[in-house]
């Protein structure tokens, strides 16, 4: 996949949570990529209520600006989504994990893994 432009990442990274969602659903059935944060194992962050959350983006660069302060020794790594849907999903689910999509320093959209699972693979029939 092509790298994003500068005009389409500062636009994209001030949008709302729930419409950098809907831009991820839409960036990964198209690019069959998800992008996580990876140091010894993915990243994990947690919300107010103290759940564990994965935090997952749709291109590398968005995951490379979230790789600061307590994650700067991170890398970006790229999930084929298959794998993403099949394996690393199902397991965050299984250790009761929640998936924090597309968080840009401020917040990200929070659900639950069916949720993300259905929107994914509706998005997916498109193609």
């Amino acid at each position: 996949m092509k790298p994003i432009n500068s005009k389409e990442f500062e636009a994209v990274i001030k949008l709302p949570a729930n419409i950098r969602y809907e831009y991820f659903i839409k960036k990964v059935a198209d690019s069959e990529e998800v992008w996580g944060l990876y140091d010894d194992g993915w990243v994990m962050t947690s919300d107010n209520n103290g759940d564990l959350l994965v935090p997952f983006w749709p291109k590398r660069e968005f995951a490379e600006y979230c790789a600061y302060e307590e994650w700067s020794s991170c890398t970006a790594e790229i999930i084929p989504l298959n794998t993403f849907i099949s394996k690393l999903l199902p397991k965050i689910k299984e250790d009761q994990y929640k998936p924090s999509i597309f968080w840009n320093r401020e917040n990200a959209a929070v659900l639950e893994i069916n949720a993300l699972l259905k929107d994914l693979e509706q998005e997916l029939e498109q193609y």
